[in-house]
């Protein structure tokens, strides 16, 4: 049976049942999703478009339950990975993941023979993991810049369409890798990145495939993605380029005495080259509590970019590879094969030593939480695509939601992404939901929050200069001390709506490592800092981080 002929309870609307005082009951999803099996799991019915709050002052957003996924996982069908797909999904399932993308590496051995066997892979894979909602999708190498996870729904064309993308306008097979201001192919090379996103997007409004995500990864890892090339990618298609990682994988990089004296979460460990954007500091080449520094910086990328009022969603995931401290390697290639030949290295086999990673499994350290009102791949997507998204390390949170109300309403009020319209100076309240961890995570450790950061900011509309990177007026207006708290309790934070239209966005950690901010201590006292080269224990310092709420003022 086809996507498109299932019954129309595959992917049914939630009933009262399903939801709980916090708002949806995630359990109750997966219950269903169990008792319909494998059928129900790949859901059909389209989802309701999440984001519209209409045109009336306030909002009422529905209810949601959030499920984990990480967009970013490898196999044996990259040329740089090792895992088979057997062993990542169980070790999601194990970690508690709901969804993940296999996002292979482009090349000519994954275009040629690769992602036909991939996708074979895939179909098996999700018939013995009906739990699991496993998406096909490629690691683009986006011409003239960095790296992005590209994936679709479920369907007929899903290989089809992003093998066609691979061989049209991935920057490494063309050659289109070149975006250094002395390059003289640069304009050209990153014309094509912006005439691929626009090429996904007539794929989806033509029907070819249901749905496809573009996401950004390790955006400041090399400093090759301008802030004028992330603004021309987003606006070339909205609806298809909807963020970037916040936080890159590789969080195990800099654990004491493993890879080595320079060592840095999430492998940031390089320098400006002649193919950095020269606008960003020396500063930006590192991570701040495992976050890249676009995201970590208040009043930084993220936030001039959000300040243009257009949402921008940022994840984290574990851009599995090769997982710390694991003991399983390559296996040989047989005489004549390679990667070129085959799209596929040999399955790997256990030594019993430690190998070379930076890596963790998918869910064991960072989980990107996705609001959904329906159980089903669709509803994952439009789901990111609103924005409905709040991402954690180490396992910090057990759940979180957000709510922002006009005080003279009685709705559910707009949450994660959403869109609140309310008069000048009217008050308004942030409802933060908080259910802290219940059990310890894979370290044996029970994370403890200690603090919540509100953080607000102006919304002046779009910029003049397209490669700015600072949001002046957004700065943390308020911290709320959580230590000691437990189970599930809700903060009731105050705002007034001024003159002008803004947003807020919400951070946390254990409170273990935190300092002035970037941009100084008057705009963030106490935010993520790095860490000594080679000493970055990432489970010593752990983050929770929250999509914004944009909030429209009109006339009194």
């Amino acid at each position: 049976m086809t996507e498109q002929q299932l019954p129309s309870w595959a992917d049914p609307a939630v009933s009262p049942a399903d939801l709980d005082a916090q708002g949806m009951s995630r359990r109750g999803l997966l219950r269903r999703a169990g008792l319909f099996g494998a059928a129900f799991a790949l859901g059909s019915a389209a989802t309701p478009a999440l984001a519209s709050t209409g045109r009336g002052l306030g909002g009422d957003d529905p209810r949601l339950a959030y499920l984990v996924g990480d967009h970013h996982v490898h196999s044996v069908y990259s040329h740089d990975a090792k895992y088979t797909f057997s062993q990542q999904a169980q070790a999601a399932a194990k970690y508690g993941l709901d969804w993940m993308v296999f996002n292979e590496h482009s090349n000519f051995g994954h275009a040629s023979y690769g992602a036909k066997l991939e996708h074979a892979e895939i179909l098996k894979a999700r018939r013995e993991n009906p739990r699991q909602l496993i998406f096909q999708g490629l690691e683009w190498y986006i011409p003239a810049a960095e790296h992005a996870t590209v994936f679709a729904a479920p369907g007929r064309h899903e290989t089809d369409l992003l093998t066609r993308f691979e061989l049209a306008y991935d920057g490494k097979l063309l050659g289109y890798d070149k975006g250094g201001v002395a390059d003289a192919d640069t304009a050209r090379n990153q014309a094509h990145a912006v005439k691929a996103i626009k090429w996904l997007a007539e794929q989806r409004r033509t029907g070819y495939v249901d749905d496809i995500l573009v996401l950004a990864n390790h955006p400041l890892r090399l400093g090759i993605d301008s802030p004028y090339e992330i603004r021309d990618w987003r606006d070339a298609a909205p609806e298809i380029m909807i963020g970037m990682e916040g936080a890159p994988g590789a969080q195990g990089a800099a654990i004491p005495g493993w890879r080595g004296a320079t060592s840095i979460r999430g492998e940031y460990e390089n320098k400006p080259s002649a193919q950095s954007w020269a606008g960003y500091p020396a500063d930006a080449y590192l991570t701040y509590g495992g976050f890249d520094w676009a995201t970590a910086t208040v009043g930084g990328l993220w936030d001039a970019m959000l300040s243009e009022g257009r949402l921008f969603t940022i994840t984290t995931n574990s851009d599995n590879h090769r997982t710390v401290f694991d003991t399983w390697k390559n296996g040989d290639w047989l005489p004549g094969q390679n990667f070129d030949n085959t799209g596929k290295l040999p399955d790997p086999v256990n030594t019993d030593t430690p190998q070379p990673g930076s890596d963790f499994w998918p869910g064991e350290f960072s989980r990107t939480h996705v609001g959904v009102t329906r159980y089903g791949y669709r509803a994952v997507m439009a789901g990111l695509r609103a924005g409905r998204v709040w991402l954690d390390h180490g396992h910090l949170l057990d759940g979180l939601d957000v709510r922002l109300k006009r005080d003279c309403d009685h709705g559910n009020g707009v949450t994660l992404g959403g869109r609140l319209r309310v008069r000048k100076g009217e008050r308004i309240t942030l409802n933060v939901t908080v259910t802290t961890a219940s059990r310890v995570n894979a370290q044996g450790i029970l994370p403890q929050l200690a603090h919540v950061d509100v953080i607000r900011g102006a919304v002046r509309g779009r910029v003049g200069d397209r490669d700015t990177w600072q949001a002046p007026d957004t700065r943390v207006v308020q911290t709320k001390d959580v230590s000691g708290r437990k189970g599930t309790y809700t903060l009731r934070i105050p705002l007034t709506a001024g003159d002008e239209s803004f947003y807020v966005r919400l951070r946390g950690s254990d409170g273990k490592r935190n300092g002035a901010g970037y941009l100084g201590a008057s705009i963030d006292p106490h935010g993520p800092v790095p860490h000594e080269p080679g000493n970055g224990d990432p489970w010593a310092d752990t983050w929770f981080y929250s999509n914004p709420i944009f909030v429209d003022v009109v006339g009194s």
